[in-house]
């Protein structure tokens, strides 16, 4: 019998070593990058809520379908180590994993699939685009958009059934934080970034994807 039943995944800074939002930036140059680090920092951090600048950000950038082509593969490079025989493990004990992130769910997709994820437990926000591939909006109903959100989706899998109990939360960022109060247990990913923040609000504090299989399957160490 594994130590949790379900695992639920953050992707940037997690999954990935890449900040989707950081990356579009750099693409703009140094003028918006400086602006949008500081701001995904703290969001990161739980200095300012991720509501106040997340369609902000994307309105600065405003990135095209080109950029998140790019975005997607920079994803698929950047891909934590072991994570892919850590998640096919976990998959084989009977474990139910999802990716939940606020990050921009056309860009994660490709590398979801890869990772042998269904559609369907990938939970991130669309952008919409016009048809000349430029940006338009972003999909402003998620509640992954939002401070709170993360608790709010995986609350309602939870509830669902689509999550079964024990539910460890996994990611680095004060969003992930919030999991505490609906998971029965969060562990900070500190494998990319340690912010003391978040990792005080945590029960454990895992370092890589070996880590957290081992951690999942019931052989802590």
């Amino acid at each position: 019998m594994t130590a949790f039943a379900s695992v639920v995944i953050d992707v940037d800074s997690t999954l990935c070593g890449v900040e989707g939002i950081d990356f579009l930036a750099e693409r703009r140059g140094p003028a918006i990058s400086v602006q949008i680090l500081a701001l995904t920092d703290q969001a990161m951090k739980g200095e300012i809520p991720l509501e106040s600048v997340y369609g902000h950000r994307l309105t600065m950038i405003k990135p095209t379908r080109d950029d998140i082509e790019a975005l997607a593969a920079a994803y698929e490079q950047s891909v934590a180590p072991g994570a892919a025989e850590s998640i096919a493990a976990m998959r084989s004990a009977g474990v139910r994993l999802a990716l939940v992130s606020g990050g921009i769910r056309e860009a994660i997709l490709p590398v979801a699939r890869r990772l042998g994820f269904a559609d369907e437990d990938l939970h991130a926000v669309s952008l919409h685009f016009d048809e000349h591939g430029s940006y338009a909006s972003f999909d402003a109903s998620s509640p992954l958009t939002n401070q709170l959100g993360k608790p709010e989706l995986v609350g309602r899998l939870i509830a669902s059934g689509l999550l079964p109990r024990a539910v460890l939360g996994v990611g680095d960022g004060m969003t992930d934080a919030k999991l505490a109060g609906t998971v029965d247990t969060f562990a900070v990913y500190t494998g990319f970034a340690r912010r003391p923040t978040v990792a005080a609000l945590a029960a454990l504090e895992i370092s890589s994807f070996s880590v957290l299989a081992r951690t999942v399957l019931g052989a802590r160490g």
